[in-house]
């Protein structure tokens, strides 16, 4: 599903002492069936964006379109549902959000509220966890019990019992270990190949994005610096610094081996490839 903006405003507190504009006539395409990297500084507009995406807030001026959806405010109602059922966000720190005492109770409780049929409801929920790459023995269990990454897979099953068509992630790393992030990485790739979902993903995690992303959006003070394929984007590094963003690590020592050894180390997006190539030139 594609998502475009088109010369969008945002102002919060609108015609308020206290209106601050966010976003200043941005426009972009975020292609459909990519993984789509938002970054930014603090304050930048990547939260504004992932809001208005999902139908949380309205523009102030412009319009973003999702798919067939136009996101305004006219749009209210089983409209609005549908939106939400076609777009889900798995929010920073979502298990902060969980209320229930077992997985399935917190799996379900969305499709619950939407009066789903039982047999539907367990077919969904199987499907949800498969996709997620958990089994059904996690169902009786309290998601306050689970370990960081198992917790983030409950919430983003959460939102794929609804098979949505997009799936926004903020800062989806944080918080996780090692191993965890890794997990989180392959599901994330898994749910872009074999389920051809466009994923929006919000974060400060730069290195993460290096590995999984097609395309990067640079944001800062409301406004696009730079959009397009990763590589381009992360060429940048000077516009990248000037505007809060830093370097992959694998991208930063990449350089320094062309640079200051003149060694040219190709197609390195994570560790692994790294050290293959790092063997095959020294």
């Amino acid at each position: 599903m594609e998502i475009k903006f088109e010369q969008v405003n945002y102002t919060y507190n609108l015609r308020t002492p206290l209106a601050k504009k966010v976003l200043n006539d941005i426009s972009l395409i975020i292609p459909a069936n990519k993984i789509n990297g938002i970054v930014g500084p603090v304050g930048s507009g990547k939260t504004t964006m992932m809001e208005l995406i999902n139908g949380l807030i309205f523009p102030t001026r412009g319009i973003v379109t999702v798919g067939d959806y136009t996101i305004k405010k006219s749009i209210k109602g089983k409209q609005l549902n549908k939106l939400r059922f076609d777009v889900g966000i798995v929010f920073q720190f979502p298990e902060e959000q969980f209320f229930n005492i077992t997985v399935k109770e917190e799996i379900i409780f969305a499709l619950q509220h939407y009066q789903y049929h039982l047999k539907e409801i367990d077919d969904r929920i199987n499907k949800a966890l498969q996709m997620v790459g958990l089994n059904e023995t996690f169902l009786d269990r309290n998601p306050f019990n689970l370990s960081g990454g198992e917790k983030r897979k409950v919430a983003i099953a959460s939102i794929l019992v609804f098979n949505p068509k997009v799936i926004i992630l903020d800062e989806p790393t944080v918080g996780l270990d090692y191993n965890s992030k890794k997990k989180l990485i392959q599901l994330i790739k898994k749910l872009r190949k074999n389920y051809h979902k466009t994923i929006i993903i919000c974060t400060h995690d730069v290195d993460m994005l290096y590995q999984i992303a097609d395309n990067i959006i640079v944001i800062n003070k409301g406004n696009i610096i730079i959009d397009g394929p990763k590589e381009e984007v992360f060429s940048k590094e000077e516009l990248l610094k000037a505007n809060g963003v830093g370097l992959p690590k694998i991208l930063t020592f990449v350089n320094k081996a062309r640079n200051n050894k003149g060694i040219n180390l190709v197609n390195c997006t994570d560790i692994k490839d790294l050290i293959k190539d790092v063997y095959r030139n020294v």
